[in-house]
């Protein structure tokens, strides 16, 4: 059984807005980034015909459109700039702009700062499909705008099995 694997990672600082919210979090596509993406699943053109032209101010560029259905393994990694946040947050979602389901997060975590710098990392699995894609979205409490100075965001598909 092969695995589908889509392996993004920028270590190009991109705000996030003050006030709680979450933002998708972008990556930039192969040409510009250390990725892996063999299966197609994070392509500057999306399944809709739609082409990002600038990956640091579309959010289009945060998605990954898994090619097949399956069981998924998500994994982050986010490092970010000191700030006088009080909670950091972050999420996946599916359909984060309401493209094809309509959105719908999970593993939300909201964490306190730890001393020192702010390293996370969270592994999550759901199923994925097809025309659904997903997103890493990122948000804290601080009262300015604080930069992601690193982030990873991986997808490996376990494909479902079929009968014939």
């Amino acid at each position: 059984m092969t695995v589908l694997v889509c392996s993004l990672k920028t270590d190009s600082p991109q705000s996030i807005p003050a006030g709680g919210g979450y933002q998708i979090v972008r990556f930039p596509y192969a040409a510009d980034a250390e990725s892996y993406d063999p299966h197609g699943m994070h392509e500057q053109q999306d399944p809709h015909g739609y082409k990002v032209r600038d990956w640091r101010r579309d959010d289009r560029s945060g998605l990954i459109w898994p090619t097949i259905g399956g069981w998924a393994t998500l994994t982050t990694l986010i490092y970010w700039e000191a700030g006088d946040y009080d909670e950091l947050r972050d999420r996946y979602v599916r359909d984060p702009l309401n493209l094809s389901t309509g959105a719908d997060s999970t593993a939300t975590e909201h964490r306190p700062p730890s001393p020192g710098q702010q390293y996370f990392h969270k592994t999550h699995e759901m199923f994925v499909h097809p025309g659904t894609p997903v997103a890493l979205l990122a948000g804290h409490t601080a009262t300015k705008a604080c930069r992601i100075t690193l982030a990873e965001f991986k997808l490996a598909i376990v494909p479902e099995e079929t009968n014939g």
